[in-house]
């Protein structure tokens, strides 16, 4: 059964200048595995039964298919990889090519129908390790009360994000600066990208 597809998806695929013709070549594989099309977080987002199964992002040098519990397929295929060592729970096959599209349409069509799967059953990812927080932010946030209330009152993604790009410094002085540049946004309650 093949699912409609979402004018607003077409129009992202003919406004792309990087990956059209391998989204376009991805895209039927993905509806005709019955999942439904809509664009989320700018990308283009396919889900079942109104749960995200993948989302489609467009890398300079290659076009993503990210599934978001990744981690809890099997790959036999040894398709997915991980995005970075701090992603938990997503993976994602890489194209560069139509051909390559074509050569993995097997494996990422049997990725979604464990990916289905997985959300009927309704596994999850295990919880996230406790966060330790680098040195520097540690201090800081120990000499100030309300900007340690204020990161504990952000969301774990937000205090994970803070604390990665923060301790992704590495000079001592550069990480100071980091938490003094953000200080101000995390007792605004916001986070590392928002405005």
């Amino acid at each position: 059964m093949t699912a409609a597809t979402d004018p607003q998806v077409d129009a992202y695929i003919e406004a792309s200048d990087k990956w059209p013709a391998e989204m376009a070549a991805l895209r039927p594989i993905l509806l005709g595995a019955g999942l439904t099309e809509q664009i989320k977080w700018r990308s283009p987002c396919y889900g079942h039964e109104g749960r995200n199964i993948a989302i489609i992002q467009e890398m300079n040098d290659f076009l993503a298919l990210m599934f978001f519990k990744g981690a809890l397929l099997d790959d036999p295929d040894g398709v997915l990889s991980e995005q970075g060592s701090n992603t938990r729970s997503a993976r994602r096959v890489t194209f560069t090519s139509v051909e390559d599209v074509a050569r993995l349409a097997g494996a990422v069509r049997a990725l979604v129908d464990e990916a289905v799967a997985v959300e009927e059953l309704g596994l999850e990812v295990g919880p996230a390790p406790e966060l330790v927080l680098v040195g520097e932010l540690q201090d800081r946030l120990d000499a100030d009360p309300a900007l340690k209330a204020a990161f504990e009152a952000l969301t774990p993604g937000r205090r994970r994000e803070y604390n990665l790009h923060i301790s992704g410094a590495k000079q001592s002085k550069t990480r100071e600066a980091r938490i003094d540049r953000h200080a101000p946004k995390i007792l605004e309650g916001k986070g590392l990208r928002d405005r």
